[in-house]
């Protein structure tokens, strides 16, 4: 007769029956142990590894990495081989990590030298992400793991953008071969990560929905234990952080007080970045006295929660010129500013790099900071001004400025209640205002535009017909970018947007471009591309999931930046 689902086990047995799309009973006696977990059929390792792979874009690649987990341990359950994918491609990470560090030592000719240094220290940004989605599917319940879904898919969308990064700025052929069938790898796995991440997700929640677990109170969206406290508050925000954020400038007593005429503790940003505490806990604050600041600063991964501000956008400034159309720096690497430590806040302040529309790809601001927060801004540049490389970013009340892709990257960036302003660039170019370089439609990643206006600038605005300018392109296969319930001016083509390669389809039928309740001459999509990439959104729940609640989980933690937002639509 029809037996019972095994006590002893349910909990494995119901995730893996569930997991693989079977009601876990078993047919079995009393006292009968002689079939065991064959009987079920469901607890051998192969079979959850077959599931698992099922659903990736790479089987092979997926078979390949978790069979030897299988065979090895024929009990190894699904969090055990979630783990091990993210374990492997650690490895795999680790591997290139080394080449590229060894190829550096022996490069010749200096952006050889750079570039390979520069893939030397992506990959370890990969790997110490990696690290991070090891650490959120070891520590959790596996019938939990769908509350560490967000962080874990921002994790692996952050090593896809690292290895995309170090491997588009390789130009010598024989160093790209040498590092192509690591970073292949590396992409296949991160990729086949996230596709068992979504799967998993989706038969967890038909567990909770009908409540095979018990105690499932519904509590709609329950908190990240990597992301909050028990009071709601992100991990590493302190208690003083929460009185902080919400003090006007002259209430903040800052750490740090930068001058260059002397008057604080020190002349420049990275003298007091460098001064950061071993160990620190807390919000590390600086204060940026007004002044032109001619220094590339960068806040390191390890140091986090900096809150910097300035004495206004166009007081306090942070300039430089690196480029890589004269200097010959990797684009990532001209940043005047990068922000790479997590938990990144800063305000009234300005970012420039002043080489010019010749200069080619000359980055203001970079940042790959997981949960950062930019407002009352200025980012000035021309082509790539604003790089927002990689993880959850948000950016309110600014002016960004630029030409060509001046807002680009693989994160997940926010942009509200700013000014977009498209300059004069040379006769032969045209502008284009964003670039998105997501590499699968299974990253969360993306850019949206929110609540915004974008206009050309004075210099520009006589020859603002001649010299076409678009909202975007698409730089990547599934680059997404929605602009919804902003002004455009009529500086904007009919077009809308253009493509990566004007000479083929590339990304054309693959690309997420989206267009919603915009206003102004530019925003009449009457005459828009026709490419199946592009659609304008009438249905006002598609437009939700790009508003800073779903999109950025800006829910759980805008609300502590010290920062103005709106978590939905405007109307």
């Amino acid at each position: 007769m029809m037996g019972k689902v095994a006590v002893a086990g349910v909990s494995l047995i119901l995730v893996v029956g569930v997991i693989i799309g079977v009601v876990a009973t078993v047919s079995r006696s009393n006292g009968d142990n002689s079939s065991g977990h064959a009987t079920a059929g469901l607890s051998t390792g192969m079979k959850a590894v077959e599931t698992l792979c099922a659903p990736t874009d790479f089987k092979d690649s997926c078979i390949n990495t978790l069979a030897p987990i299988a065979n090895k341990n024929g009990k190894a359950t699904p969090k055990e081989l979630v783990e091990a994918t993210f374990v492997a491609a650690q490895e795999e990470v680790k591997k290139a990590w080394n080449t590229a560090g060894e190829l550096a030592k022996n490069a010749t000719g200096s952006y050889n030298k750079a570039s390979m240094e520069g893939c030397n220290e992506l990959l370890e940004y990969a790997f110490n992400r990696l690290q991070g989605a090891i650490s959120s599917v070891g520590k959790a319940e596996f019938t939990k793991m769908t509350e560490h879904k967000a962080d874990i898919k921002n994790y692996l969308s952050a090593v896809l953008a690292y290895k995309s990064t170090c491997f588009d700025d390789i130009e010598d052929p024989e160093l790209k071969k040498t590092m192509e069938k690591g970073i292949t790898y590396i992409s296949e796995i991160t990729t086949n990560g996230l596709a068992i991440v979504d799967e998993v997700s989706k038969f967890l929640n038909k567990i909770n929905d009908f409540q095979f677990f018990g105690n499932n109170n519904n509590t709609s969206r329950r908190l990240l234990d990597t992301e909050v406290d028990k009071d709601g508050f992100p991990t590493w925000f302190s208690a003083a952080d929460r009185r902080l954020l919400a003090a006007r400038p002259n209430q903040i007593r800052p750490n740090a007080v930068v001058a260059k005429d002397g008057s604080g503790q020190f002349k420049t940003i990275s003298q007091a970045i460098a001064a950061y505490p071993k160990g620190f806990r807390g919000r590390y604050i600086i204060y940026v006295k007004a002044g032109i600041y001619n220094e590339k600063v960068t806040v390191p991964e390890k140091t986090i929660n900096v809150y910097m501000y300035g004495d206004g956008p166009r007081r306090t400034i942070v300039t430089g010129s690196d480029n890589f159309g004269r200097n010959k720096t990797p684009t990532w690497k001209t940043a005047t500013f990068s922000a790479i430590g997590d938990g990144f806040i800063v305000r009234s302040m300005g970012f420039q790099n002043t080489a010019g529309p010749d200069g080619h790809q000359a980055v203001a601001f970079r940042s790959q900071s997981d949960m950062s927060a930019v407002y009352n801004c200025r980012i000035d540049g021309h082509q790539d001004t604003l790089y927002y490389h990689a993880q959850r970013q948000f950016y309110r009340n600014c002016v960004i400025s630029g030409t060509i892709d001046f807002i680009f990257g693989s994160g997940t960036a926010l942009i509200q209640n700013s000014k977009i302003i498209l300059r004069q660039p040379n006769p032969n170019q045209r502008n284009t205002v964003t670039a998105d370089g997501r590499q699968t439609a299974r990253c969360d990643s993306g850019l949206v535009i929110q609540t915004s206006k974008i206009v050309p600038e004075m210099k520009y605005f006589p020859n603002r017909f001649k010299i076409p300018s678009y909202l975007g392109r698409p730089w990547k296969v599934a680059s997404r970018t929605i602009v919804m319930e902003s002004v455009l001016a009529d500086v904007i083509n009919p077009d809308g947007w253009y493509p990566w390669n004007p000479n083929s389809n590339e990304n054309l039928d693959t690309c997420e471009y989206r267009e919603y309740r915009n206003s102004g001459p530019g925003a009449n999509t009457n005459r828009r591309i026709k490419w199946r990439g592009f659609a304008v959104i009438t249905d006002r729940r598609v437009a939700e999931r790009f508003t800073a609640g779903p999109f950025l989980r800006g829910d759980l933690w805008l609300r502590n930046t010290g920062a103005q937002f709106s978590l939905g639509l405007h109307l």
